[in-house]
């Protein structure tokens, strides 16, 4: 994977690809059936589109252009087709939203949410990084997403869970999932918002190469730059132990967190769904200490 740090390489790839992805008849334009040497847009089309330049949009593509305004940006979303959390991305490529080149603080799970964790009581939790390592998580949430693994292994710095990893590379993960090319377009473009929003972070870059370079269903769906929001999303899972159910996964910030978010899984009230995460529950065996979580671990850098 080439290194791309610079913010205005990936403002630029960002734009070339989603034009690419563009026919003329998806923006209103007349499409008279020329053959075209590549797919998509034209610059001068998205420039007309966005009421731009076409000069000035090539210096925005070719990263020579530092000062585009939340105007020209958001014309160009627009043109582009983007929705809510694309269109955020684009504006955090410019560098304005980002944290910029500093050293990035260690992840660590803070007393505050612990107890926010203890507050969902049986509902399964996970609290993720911004790389989506796992940093801690309930027993109910490890049964049903890593019930496969040592309960311990969030301790061990060198074997700490990443849900990017274990959905594109773990057989467990994918057969978890009934609709997996989803979640994995999911989870794709949650770590595209990651590389947006922490650009200079080795670690985020060192995990994205190494999907890259094993799975080829993560490599063309990287290549694609579609970005997903962290918020709620509806999954069927098929679970190994109680069956099929239908759950929502909330994706909750945490104040000052560095990108740290805390995931709770739900069903509907007194759904078949509900049953099963209570039956999942019940299978669990007692245990004085519900919650497991990382050792804090300094980051890496280049």
């Amino acid at each position: 994977m080439k290194d791309r740090t610079n913010g205005t390489s990936l403002l630029g790839e960002f734009l070339s690809t989603r034009r690419a992805q563009l026919k003329p008849g998806d923006v209103g334009l007349p499409d008279y059936g020329d053959r075209r040497r590549v797919p998509g847009l034209r610059r001068e089309e998205l420039a007309q589109l966005a009421g731009v330049s076409v000069a000035y949009y090539i210096r925005l593509e070719q990263g020579l252009s530092l000062n585009a305004s939340p105007q020209v940006l958001d014309a160009l979303a627009t043109a582009l087709r983007l929705d809510d959390a694309e269109r955020r991305h684009l504006h955090t490529l410019t560098g304005d939203a980002r944290p910029g080149r500093r050293r990035l603080p260690a992840e660590r799970v803070t007393a505050a949410v612990r107890q926010l964790v203890d507050a969902f009581g049986d509902s399964p939790v996970v609290v993720l990084g911004r790389r989506s390592d796992i940093l801690m998580w309930n027993r109910p949430g490890h049964a049903l997403f890593a019930g496969h693994l040592a309960p311990e292994s969030p301790d061990q710095p060198a074997t700490r869970p990443n849900t990017a990893k274990l959905v594109f590379l773990d057989a467990h993960t994918r057969d978890l999932y009934v609709d997996w090319p989803r979640k994995a377009r999911d989870v794709v473009g949650k770590l595209r918002q990651a590389v947006g929003e922490y650009p200079d972070d080795p670690q985020l870059a060192s995990l994205i190469g190494e999907l890259t370079m094993r799975s080829p269903q993560f490599a063309s769906l990287w290549a694609q730059h579609r970005v997903r929001a962290w918020d709620m999303a509806e999954y069927s899972m098929r679970h190994p132990t109680v069956g099929e159910m239908d759950v929502l996964q909330h994706s909750l910030p945490v104040p000052r967190g560095q990108g740290i978010r805390v995931v709770v899984t739900t069903a509907a009230p007194g759904s078949a769904d509900q049953a099963a995460m209570q039956l999942l529950n019940q299978s669990l065996l007692p245990a004085t200490d519900t919650r497991t979580e990382v050792r804090v671990v300094p980051p890496m850098h280049s």
